[in-house]
């Protein structure tokens, strides 16, 4: 199932196949534009299509307009309230690049289709949707993620999702973006994807800027996975300072080809029209901060523009 690169490696975007070279500026590189993640009931964890989407829009118009916002990889999966119509719409409007996931976000949010679920089950669904679209639309996947697990182990049912995930990028190119809770148990999630055979390179291992391990971000650096700093902003969970120390250690260890940056957005109280940090606190905050340390261009590129397409390509250095 394999698309063939005769003209290079290609993103899959909900608007079908972009060249790298059409990517100019940085990319966000773990987000959600529409959600529903509200088990409690209050309606907090929610990016509505008919309440949000239009702050969305006007979110990401204003990003590509003030910092050249090309690319957003959205990781709203299977039992997260996808919505492969809305987010063709908004990037359409937007003007922004938008790629769309499938997978199984971690065990709290997983549908009944995994209850007894065998990994070849699991594959042959994530095939499925790869093949002819999302949820009923044309929408095709570029990316699998968020797949999720938490604790220091993936659980049996996490467990089979990621492998299956694997086994479906093995089989379509695509590549595998975990949602580690807490930034705990990445290593984990590594071993069971590349024991399937998936290279390390086509692997990002989410929310490692909220487990203050440098250690481990090095371990996963040295095997070729990427890491993710992708909770950018969210100070309730980690403050801004503990992550641009973190990053500066994985960045002085040599490993800035490794760094993925993002936000997350995943309620809509982080909305900017709401009085969030909105999806370009990145942009607006910790760049800055990142430039006021000594970190200049060309490694701010590599991080937010260069190495996501490398994640979503396969693409080598030479390539991108």
């Amino acid at each position: 199932m394999s698309t063939p690169h005769a003209s290079g490696p290609l993103v899959r975007t909900v608007a079908g196949p972009l060249s790298p070279s059409a990517v100019p500026g940085p990319v966000l590189a773990h987000e959600h534009l529409v959600l529903d993640l509200d088990l409690k009931g209050d309606g907090a964890a929610v990016l509505d299509v008919p309440r949000h989407e239009a702050h969305v829009t006007r979110e990401l118009a204003g990003l590509r307009e003030h910092f050249g916002l090309s690319l957003v990889v959205e990781l709203t999966c299977r039992g997260m309230g996808r919505d492969p119509r809305a987010l063709a719409r908004i990037a359409e409007r937007a003007g922004v690049a938008v790629v769309a996931a499938t997978g199984w976000y971690y065990e709290p949010f997983h549908t009944p289709e995994l209850d007894g679920a065998s990994v070849e089950q699991l594959t042959d669904t994530l095939l499925a949707e790869v093949r002819d679209g999302l949820d009923g639309t044309d929408v095709r996947p570029g990316v699998l993620g968020e797949v999720g697990s938490h604790g220091e182990v993936p659980s049996a049912p996490e467990a089979r999702s990621l492998r299956a995930a694997a086994r479906t990028a093995l089989a379509t190119g695509l590549s595998v973006a975990t949602h580690a809770q807490l930034g705990q148990g990445g290593l984990a999630q590594l071993d069971l994807l590349t024991g399937e055979g998936l290279p390390p390179h086509r692997v990002s291992i989410g929310h490692q800027d909220l487990l203050d391990a440098p250690d481990t971000h090095r371990e996963l650096a040295r095997s070729g996975a990427y890491v993710a700093f992708d909770t950018v902003g969210k100070e309730s969970y980690q403050s801004d300072e503990t992550r641009l120390r973190l990053l500066l250690e994985l960045l002085e260890a040599g490993h800035a080809d490794r760094a993925l940056l993002s936000c997350d957005i995943s309620r809509h109280g982080y909305l900017r029209t709401e009085g969030g940090q909105g999806y370009g606190h990145l942009f607006r905050s910790f760049l800055p901060q990142l430039r006021a340390v000594g970190v200049d261009e060309d490694l701010i590129d590599l991080m937010t523009r260069r190495n996501p397409l490398r994640f979503l390509t396969g693409a080598s250095t030479e390539e991108i």
